[in-house]
């Protein structure tokens, strides 16, 4: 039986509009409502949206960060991680999560997409990259359902 808390890396992009970043605070919040632990690059744009939502809702959030500042982190974020790799940090990012939800990026969200996919972790697209291996959500409704199934499998696991 499972003792650590489920970790779910939001992936997204730094520079975002209204549309992705309120997506991004309603994934935020369904995470932390999961009871499960948000990780995320801890910089701005879907990170930061996400990490918000989550803490809304009483969620924990950590931080992988690509310089050598804690001070770097956005407001939202619990525990900040610095670890001076630049973009290389995007692999523990995808590593560190039981599940990745991918929503829209650029070239860094995809590296994330591809090490999750790598490392043989769940990525829901939220983002419509189309990427093959990925898990389609047209909706957070259905994003939140497929998590939940993810979820009771890693717990009786």
């Amino acid at each position: 039986m499972r003792k650590q808390k489920i970790t779910i890396s939001v992936i997204g992009g730094g520079s975002i509009g209204a549309k992705v970043e309120s997506l991004a605070e309603e994934v935020g919040k369904m995470i932390a409502e999961l009871g499960c632990v948000l990780v995320c690059g801890g910089l701005g744009g879907a990170m930061e949206a996400a990490s918000r939502g989550a803490k809304k809702a009483g969620g924990t959030t950590i931080g992988i960060l690509p310089g050598k500042e804690k001070e770097d982190a956005n407001p939202y974020i619990d525990v900040a991680l610095p670890t001076s790799i630049g973009y290389a940090r995007n692999t523990i990012v995808s590593c560190s999560a039981d599940i990745i939800i991918a929503l829209p990026g650029s070239h860094g969200t995809n590296t994330e997409i591809c090490y999750g996919l790598i490392y043989g972790r769940p990525v829901i697209d939220l983002g419509n990259w189309g990427v093959e291996g990925m898990t389609p959500a047209k909706d957070i409704q259905e994003a939140e359902g497929k998590i939940k199934k993810i979820i009771k499998k890693l717990i009786e696991q």
